[in-house]
């Protein structure tokens, strides 16, 4: 569960540089950490232009003219051009991607640029890759820009153009109103799943960087005591996110499992920034991205000196067994829903069902939760490449809240699998995060 998702979140970000003060010493550090993901590159250019021709070669499959995302995650995929390179604005920049013949008679993509005129400088400086160089077609401030994009289309007599799923409504309905004859709607699955679906070098990267939020949270772990405070142990969670190289750090930490057990039994709690007692829970939901790529993992542990009542430990070892039997459920051709009422069986096998109050996870990739999700009453079915979440929950209110997270993704050969297996995860206990 990502904690940027609401504006109720503690956030603990990297622009936040006050220096945390714990014992009377300085920040720790974690410096040992940024060793980890040091040798994994970034996507190279090429397998950006293999990703457009699999778009092109889907848009004509489908009959379609072209496809249409603003910058953001589906733009960072297909061209590079992330939120990071260029932010949303009331005036449109737009990635259009068309499918055209090249001389072989092989699909290509054939990429061009909407800019407003005024920024068509910068617009060109952004790293696009292509295959036959990007066109940039630029649109006065007097003009209307939705004209200017379709403009590039040889034809708009019953085209069909697909927009992103995250495309804002007012840009849809200008597209639609500036070519009434044309069909523009919402990108089909068929497009969806080629950025669901991972690559190894996708998988490569999330690996690492799940991998080194692990690493992270137990790092922090070893300097935390009985008497900090929520604040402090999350300061320690995103400076060793920091550290370990990782980007846009979060960490949600809540503190619970006894007399003030309310903020852990919140799943997306604000915290109180309450003092650790002996008999608490720590709960940490923490991430951060590499090369774009998201990581999201959620720790519930005792420190060394805890004193954790039994009960809770029970709880623990509960929704430990849950997370285990969504892992085993999930798999090539298996519906999302199918995962999600496996992990919720054990719960309410053990008498909590009512206490496990959300869905069992979300894909993750370049955006921290994005589609398909594990969910009661999805259709959606899980395939090769998928990467998900998988982080039940139990939360008692006023008493004690209990999560464990982390994400996995579908091998080739089918399997599900650990996408933080490589440093040993899952927890093994509540003391062994």
């Amino acid at each position: 569960m990502a904690a940027k998702e609401s504006g109720g979140y503690a956030l603990f970000l990297a622009s936040d540089t006050t220096p945390l003060l714990v014992g009377g010493t300085g920040s720790p550090d974690f410096s040992h950490l940024a060793r980890h993901c040091a040798h994994i590159p970034p996507i190279p250019a090429k397998s950006f232009i293999t990703r457009q021709d699999a778009l092109a070669r889907t848009l004509h499959s489908l009959n379609a003219s072209a496809y249409i995302a603003e910058p953001g995650a589906s733009a960072g995929y297909y061209a590079n051009v992330s939120s990071s390179h260029w932010g949303l604005s009331e005036r449109p920049l737009l990635l259009i991607v068309q499918p055209r013949k090249d001389e072989h008679g092989d699909i290509r993509a054939n990429i061009s640029i909407l800019t407003p005129a005024f920024e068509e400088t910068r617009a060109k400086l952004l790293p696009i890759p292509s295959y036959a160089g990007v066109t940039y077609t630029a649109w006065p401030e007097d003009h209307s820009p939705f004209s200017h994009a379709l403009s590039v289309l040889p034809s708009l007599a019953g085209a069909s153009v697909y927009v992103d799923g995250s495309v804002r409504t007012f840009i849809t309905d200008g597209l639609q109103k500036a070519a009434p004859e044309a069909r523009v709607s919402a990108a089909p699955v068929e497009i969806r799943r080629l950025r669901e679906r991972k690559s190894s070098e996708e998988i490569d990267i999330m690996k690492c960087v799940n991998e080194a939020t692990v690493l992270a949270i137990r790092a922090a772990r070893n300097h935390m005591n009985i008497g900090i405070r929520e604040s402090e142990a999350g300061r320690l969670v995103r400076d060793a996110l920091t550290a370990a190289g990782l980007k846009d750090p979060f960490a949600l930490t809540l503190f619970g499992g006894q007399c003030y057990a309310e903020d852990a039994a919140l799943p997306h709690g604000a915290g109180t920034d309450r003092v650790l007692g002996k008999h608490d829970f720590v709960l940490i939901d923490c991430g951060g991205s590499l090369h774009g790529y998201r990581s999201d993992v959620t720790r519930t542990f005792a420190l060394p000196d805890s004193t954790v009542p039994l009960r809770y430990q029970a709880l623990w070892r509960i929704v430990h067994a849950a997370q285990q039997r969504a892992l085993a459920t999930a798999g090539n051709g298996t519906a999302t829903a199918q995962v999600d009422h496996a992990a919720r069986e054990v719960i309410k096998h053990a008498g909590y069902g009512e206490f496990f109050t959300h869905r069992l996870g979300h894909g993750i990739g370049l955006e921290t939760h994005e589609s398909p999700y594990l969910v009661g009453g999805s259709k959606d079915i899980i395939l090769t490449g998928h990467t998900f979440s998988d982080e039940p929950g139990i939360y008692i209110e006023g008493k004690v809240g209990v999560r464990l997270e982390d994400c996995f993704y579908i091998d080739e050969d089918g399997a599900a699998r650990y996408l933080t297996a490589g440093v040993g995860a899952p927890a093994s206990d509540p003391w062994s995060p």
